[in-house]
């Protein structure tokens, strides 16, 4: 259902945007025992907080077809390089033979803010955002590419970070397992209720949690959306200090904290619903 209504709001009249909102939004419901198991995870996430400490949600992005499919370029062994680069081959021959591999257009769109964050960059930002080593961090991901070796800066630098298979039992999963809609379903609605949702990367998963706490009100909490383009500039910087790196992060992202917007035609309603959606308050 969601997919019939993926399209921009300035295509159609109102009142259609108008049922996409209460599609999008208001009427979106999820099986009792996906609503009762988001629950218990969501109440161990809080639990594991201590005062003033929030609870914080991390889409992260970066699995192999994601890393594969972006055709940017990463840090990593002369290995996984080879690898890496195979695998486009094989999954996006017309790309890779138009040159989308070389090194400039892949650095070319990393400037451009175009590329999924790595676990390490995230971790600077949300330090240099003023987020401390005792944030409780909950992570809805695929498997992330790379593995524990990718995944250590941001562990090492937020260590009380956990997934919803270590924050259940085995037993508690295993009825979710068969499908892996019901496991992105679980990451959604623990990302909705958290205190500070962050995404590395687009995708609709990430919109629709955007554009669901906007609409609910929740955007009174912090969705950050990341300045990939501006963070590309400052990580490259060998020269630039922290204290001055930090400024930025801060500075750039003032407006990328989740607050409604005016739409303009173009604009991802999904994302963003004020105009049209959010005329009922």
């Amino acid at each position: 259902m969601m997919q019939i209504f993926n399209f921009r709001y300035d295509n159609v009249p109102m009142e259609i945007n108008r049922l996409r909102c209460r599609v999008n939004y208001h009427a979106l419901k999820f099986l009792p025992d996906i609503e009762e198991m988001a629950d218990k995870l969501a109440t161990k996430m809080r639990n594991r907080t201590s005062s003033g400490n929030p609870y914080m949600a991390l889409h992260l992005r970066y699995e192999k077809g994601m890393v594969g499919l972006s055709f940017c370029d990463f840090a990593g062994t002369r290995e996984e390089k080879v690898m890496m680069a195979a695998y486009r081959q094989k999954e996006w021959p017309r790309r890779f033979k138009n040159g989308s591999h070389l090194w400039p257009l892949a650095l070319q769109k990393r400037k451009e803010g175009r590329c999924p964050l790595e676990p390490g960059e995230i971790a600077v930002i949300l330090r240099a955002l003023g987020y401390t080593r005792e944030t409780q961090i909950y992570v809805a991901s695929g498997q992330v590419y790379g593995g524990k070796n990718r995944m250590a800066p941001l562990r090492n630098m937020f260590p009380n970070l956990v997934t919803k298979e270590e924050l259940a039992s085995t037993a508690e999963m295993e009825h979710f397992r068969k499908h892996v809609t019901s496991l992105a379903a679980l990451d959604f609605l623990v990302c909705l209720k958290s205190d500070v949702f962050v995404m590395t990367h687009g995708g609709n998963f990430a919109k629709l949690i955007m554009g669901a706490r906007r609409y609910s009100g929740r955007h009174r909490l912090k969705s950050i959306k990341p300045d990939k383009g501006l963070m590309s500039k400052s990580l490259g910087d060998p020269y630039l200090a922290w204290a001055s790196f930090a400024e930025d992060v801060v500075i750039s992202h003032q407006a990328r904290a989740g607050l409604p917007e005016p739409t303009f035609p173009g604009y991802d309603l999904w994302e963003n619903p004020l105009t049209p959606c959010m005329c009922r308050a």
